[in-house]
Parts: structure tokens; sequence; C-alpha cells
């Protein structure tokens, strides 16, 4: 049975701040600041010493893209709404100027210690024989070896740039990254200014030849230093500097756009020409150099930041070697549930026998995959229909789906344009879809469709049954391997008529009626959501428990934050696993006392949204009200996109989400951090005398409960403290 010592831990004890306005602007915490404080704790997995080396360097790299994004997009919305003078305060009081004065000074922060962590990990590759090199620690023996990869893998690609009168200075896309150099004629020392792109199209780093288990690695603009005589024949060096640029990199689209495809591949074009809202530049960048940088760039001294060290962290995923398995996790196999090899790899096989659902990526993302395959194959399919928000360039979905409909099939896929920085994917797969014969749609301008929903027709004797797929993730294979999702398998005929009446209200506008256990955004999800936590209330009211679970990557809604608020000073015991953006602040007297907030960063991203309302009986609990979502709880998924809230009325699914997922959630220690009244995150202690309960180690260990075949055990695996 459940070893639930996790339910004997207690809140954290609950702060009186005086004078505190408890409904004031200050009972939220701001969005931005609260994304860089996830971003923290995401760097600090790069300095943790039980994370192996190299995935540490992962971590970092994760990091200092996640940066650059979110200066991309939420940075460069709230420059613009400053620039026009936009004065309207956050849910929490703080207007857009006051907001990037603390995001600046926070981030500024957060790159040097990016910085730091870079140069100790550096450190510690050394010794384990990884080098990054610069040009002054190249042998003799390498260099003929470079200027073999120069000129044949790298001079025909290169576009070096004099500026002058007769060259203005070029333009230099999102993450466009160059050398900027000053030069000398060699013949009358007159003075060159000159650029020189370092082409995206090439790795970062170049491998040496090496031997002995040792791995060498220039970055690509030391091996360019190395070969400046070669592109600047008769020129001197005299001095350089690098700089990277970031662009504004979110969407516009025309509200009138006759053919929504064509406008988004022009969008796309905009992105890439969109305004410089940071640069960073090497610190010691000569003068001259970051002046006329700053000027062509039209960019202002906020908006510069120098940069001690490498810049383009994010690079360094490039030097994950796989050939070091001694310095990766250890490896890791998804599982084939036992239930579907019990049936020979039949997927609507093992769907009839129940409902099923599957913990990725502990349990493969491939069955998913194998569910469409199936279907295509399958003569006796008539029609398929799929949501596509986000998946990979060579898709074997959209493989899936097209074969299916090159078969005759009547096949329906809604593929949603405006997935942030997926466009270009997107586009590709719609035109390949529609090639094959396949119905595409791109359901409405004005919201994202980022429901998880497969839907397949099938003839079975005078009948037709609806075999449907609910997750809480992408229909991404590659992403699936390191993204915690639930896929949720059923032939119930109401959930399959529930989603059949999604398609159509994304393909014809057809809003539904009445949906059995379903409910969507933006029209029913989240008064679902304030109506059960409003029970949830009355409940605790009434003496009975009243208790909330739930877990996702974002709550910042303030309509639900406010329900959560008053839930918790009814009596509501409420508990969130929330990974990323937390607007909510926990443990305050008179406001949340009762609210506990945890954020899990580990080997695998946290990506499933679940929430568990006790009904009455507390958690966990048979008789608990149980649901799985698509949709964050922010106000664009709520309000801005067509989202899912599929409840689960299967036992044992049931089960297993209450009493494996969440409780194993709710138990870790290992990964985990815990959120203070203030917005700030520490880690726990683990219980005296045990060990950190790991719930990745534990998920790796343990099938899926309704998973399993006639094998298997029927009673839910217990939590046990592990080493991590």
């Amino acid at each position: 049975m459940l070893n639930a010592d996790f339910l004997s831990s207690p809140l954290l004890e609950a702060v009186e701040i005086p004078d505190f306005d408890k409904s004031g602007p200050g009972r939220f915490h701001n969005r931005e600041l609260s994304w860089l404080g996830f971003n923290w704790r995401v760097l600090e997995e790069a300095q943790n010493t039980r994370v192996p080396l190299l995935e540490r360097l992962r971590f970092l790299s994760i990091s200092a893209n996640n940066l650059d994004e979110f200066y991309n997009v939420r940075v460069a919305g709230l420059r613009e709404l400053a620039r026009a003078g936009n004065t309207t305060p956050a849910h929490d009081g703080l207007t857009p100027v006051e907001q990037l004065v603390l995001i600046n000074e926070d981030a500024r922060k957060l790159l040097e210690a990016q910085q730091t962590t870079y140069e100790a990990l550096r450190s510690e590759m050394e010794d384990e024989h990884i080098s990054i090199l610069d040009k002054d620690s190249v042998g003799k023996n390498d260099k003929a070896y470079l200027s073999d990869v120069f000129l044949n893998q790298v001079f025909p690609v290169l576009s070096p740039l004099a500026i002058d009168p007769a060259h203005p200075f070029p333009f230099i896309p999102n993450l466009g990254f160059s050398l900027a150099l000053q030069l000398e004629r060699s013949s009358d020392k007159r003075p060159l200014m000159a650029l020189l792109p370092i082409p995206h199209q090439i790795d970062r780093f170049v491998t040496l030849p090496s031997s002995n288990g040792t791995h060498r690695a220039l970055p690509l603009e030391e091996l360019l230093l190395l070969h400046l005589s070669s592109l600047f024949p008769g020129y001197k060096y005299k001095s350089h500097c690098t700089f990277r640029v970031l662009r504004d990199s979110d969407l516009e689209v025309e509200d009138e756009a006759e053919d929504l495809v064509r406008e988004f591949e022009v969008a796309l074009k905009r992105r890439r020409r969109g305004e410089v809202v940071r640069l960073k530049i090497s610190t010691d960048a000569p003068t001259a150099l970051r002046q006329t940088i700053m000027h062509e760039l039209h960019v202002s001294t906020d908006e510069v930041v120098e940069v001690k060290g490498m810049i383009g962290l994010a690079d360094l995923g490039e030097l994950v070697l796989d050939n070091r398995p001694d310095l990766l996790w250890p490896s890791f196999v998804p599982r084939v549930p036992e239930r579907v090899q019990d049936h020979d790899g039949d997927m609507f096989a093992a769907i009839r026998q129940k409902d099923m659902l599957l913990h990725h990526p502990y349990e493969t993302f491939d069955m998913v995959v194998r569910f469409l395959a199936q279907a295509a194959r399958d003569p006796d399919v008539v029609a398929i229909k799929q949501t596509l928000y986000r998946t990979s360039k060579k898709s074997p979905i959209v493989e899936a789906l097209c074969e299916a409909a090159e078969d005759g099939k009547s096949v329906t896929a809604l593929v949603e344009l405006k997935a942030r920085f997926d466009e270009a994917a997107n586009i590709r797969q719609s035109r390949r879809l529609e090639r094959a014969g396949a119905h595409v749609v791109y359901g409405f301008l004005d919201l994202k469709t980022h429901a998880k929903i497969s839907t397949v027709v099938r003839r079975e004797g005078n009948s037709l049954v609806t075999y449907t797929h609910y997750g809480t993730g992408n229909y991404h294979p590659i992403t699936a391997k390191v993204y915690t999702d639930l896929s949720f398998f059923t032939c119930d005929a109401s959930l399959g008529r529930d989603a059949t009446k999604v398609f159509n209200y994304l393909s014809g506008y057809a809003q539904p009626e009445k949906l059995d256990n379903l409910s969507i955004s933006p029209i029913s999800l989240k008064p679902k959501l304030l109506e059960m936590i409003d029970k949830e209330i009355e409940h605790a009211k009434a003496g009975k428990p009243a208790e909330i679970w739930a877990k996702m990557n974002s709550v910042i809604d303030p309509d639900v934050i406010d329900a959560l608020y008053k839930a918790s000073n009814a009596g509501v015991k409420i508990n969130l696993v929330i990974r990323g953006i937390c607007g909510l602040k926990p443990g305050i007297k008179g406001l949340s006392e009762n609210i506990r907030v945890k954020s899990i960063v580990g080997r695998f991203l946290e990506h499933s949204r679940i929430v568990c309302f006790g009904n009455g009986h507390g958690l966990p609990s048979k008789k608990a009200r149980v649901f799985i979502s698509s949709a964050d709880w922010m106000g664009r998924n709520l309000n801005r996109r067509v989202e899912t809230l599929v409840e689960i009325e299967n036992a044992t699914v049931k089960a297993q989400i209450v009493s494996q997922v969440m409780a194993a959630n709710l138990a870790d220690v290992a990964q985990s951090w815990v959120m203070a009244p203030d917005g700030s995150f520490t880690r726990p202690e683990p219980p005296k005398g045990k060990f950190a309960f790991n719930c990745h180690r534990f998920f790796m260990e343990n099938p899926s409960l309704s998973g399993r075949g006639s094998a298997g055990a029927s009673d839910v695996p217990k939590l046990t403290h592990t080493k991590d």
C-alpha cells in the first residue's frame, strides 16, 4: 500500500506580515520576476554536484537559451509598452518601466552567475580531459588540420564585411553572432573597421583530433581569428570584440488575413527584422567598435550587456558528448506498457480492455505514435482527427496522418500556426498534409489551439467506435523523451463525442452546447475550476475534509489565485507543484496560510497538468474528483486559447494519478524547491534519518498502474526514500 509519509510533513509555518493589504496588488508575485526565479533554479542545477558533469553543462545551456527567449518575447513586449508610455500596472502593481528596471537588474546578475558557472564547469571538464581552447592554446600540429577545416568547411560560408561609406552597416538577424574587427592596411596603415558574421549553419565548436580519450574543442570565432589573413589579405589585425543581437520576436498577424499561412510566412520574416531589445558585447570591446555597433543597431546604454566570458552559452549543448556516458545521466529506456505487450502491440485491443494512462517519458511516447500508425494501416479505420501544436521536423505522427490520407481515410489535422518559434515548421507540416489529401484547418485567428486531442473512428461490427487520446503535452516524439506528460487513452463513447464536438468547434466554429466529461477554454474551463474550488470551500465550511492538489507549469491568473486564497481562508489544504511561474504568495496568515507551493527541477522537465479535489473526503481518496489538462492557470490559457480539462472517472487511472503521480511529486525532496511568501525558493532538507526521495527515480523504477498487464500487481507501488 501507499506509504504516505509525505502527508505528515507540515506546511511551512505561516508568517504574519504587518500592514499587509490582503486585497491589494501586493498579494500577487510579479510574473516576470517569478520566471527569472525559475531560471535561477535551472542554473543552480548546473551548479549541483549531485548532477553528472555534462548534464550540468546542459542545464547551463538551457538556462542561457531560456534567458535569450525571455528577452526576445517577454522583455520585448514590456519594452514596447514602456516606449508607448503605457503606465498600466500588472496585477502585482508594477508598471512596465518598473518591471524592466527590476528585470534588468536580476537578469544581469543571472548572466554573471552563468559566466561564473561556465568557468567552474570548464575547469572540471579539464580534469575530465575535455578542453575548450582558444587561438593562443592551439599547437603547431593542430594548425594544419584547422586550416583544412577553415578552407573546406567554413570559408565558403563566410561573408567578411567592411564598414565604410561605401559599405553600410549590415543587417544582423535575431540571435546573430558576429566578430567586429579593427584592422590596418599594411601598405599605408590605413584603418579599416569590419564585421565578420559567424554563420549559425555551422557548429559553434570545432573538434580537434585527440587521443587517449581526450576531447578538445575550439570555438568557431577563435578559428576565424586564426585565419584573418585569408579573409582580409593585406591587412594587419589590431583589435576585436564579439557581440550578439537579440531582437523582438513576437508575432503580429492582421485580424483579417485572407490566407493565414501566407500571412504567417510574412510575419516570420518580420520577426527576423524585429527591433533590437538587447546587445551582448564582450567586456573588452574597443571604444570605437562599441560606439559604432550601438549607433548602427540603435540601442541605448541600458540595452547593452557587457559579457566577461563566452557569449552564446546556449551553444554549450554541443559539448554534451554521447561518448562520455560516465559524465551523463545513467541510460534509461522508456517502458512499453505491459498491457500493450499482452495484446501483441495492438493499441486498440489494449484500450478496449479498459482506459489506460501512460506517464511519459517513463512509458514510451512510441505508444502514441503506434496508436496513429496502426490507425493509418487498419482497413477498419474510417477517420482520424488530430491537433498539432508542436511536433518534430520529421514527425512520425505527420507521416502516419499522410499515410492514412493517401490510403483514402478521412483525415482532419488542426495545425496551430501560432505555436511560438515553431511557426515555420508547422507551415511546412500543413503543406505536406494538404498534398497527401488531408483536411488541414487552422482553428481561430484570435485563439491558439493548445489542446492535445487525437481521435480514431473504427468500424467494429455494425458500429463505429471512437478511440480517443487526450494529452497534457505536445505530439512531439523528441521532447517527449525529456518532458513529463500524461497520455490518456479511452474508447468511452461520451469522451469520444466530447472530442468530436471540440474538433467541430475548431473546424466549423460550432460551439459545443453540452460536453459530458470535458471542459474547454475559453468557454467552460475556467468556470469549472472556480466551481470545483468553491465546492471544496463548501466542504470545509461543513466540517468535511477539504483538499486540493494541483500540478502544472504556471499559475498567474488572478481570479484563480483569489479563489485559492479564499479556499485557504476557509480551511482548504492546498498543495501546488508549480515548475515555473507562480504569481501566488503562499504561507501568509489571513491570506494563504494553508497553501504550500513547491517546484521540481531535475533530470526531466515537469510538464503535466493535473488537478485533484478531495470532494469531501480529503486526499488521497477513491472518491476524489481528478482532472488532467492541457492548460496552465494563466490568462492566455484560460481566456485566449482552446484548451481541455478532462475529468478522469476510471478508478484505476484515478488511483494512478492521485496515489502514484501526485503522491510521488509531493513526496519528492531531492529535486524540490519550496516557495516562501516573498517568492524566493529554498531546497528542503530530507527527512531526518532518510535519504532524499527522488520522484523521477521512482517513476523510472515503477510502471504506471493503469498500463500493467495480466502479470502485474494491482496495488500502487510503495513510495520509498532511495539514495539520490
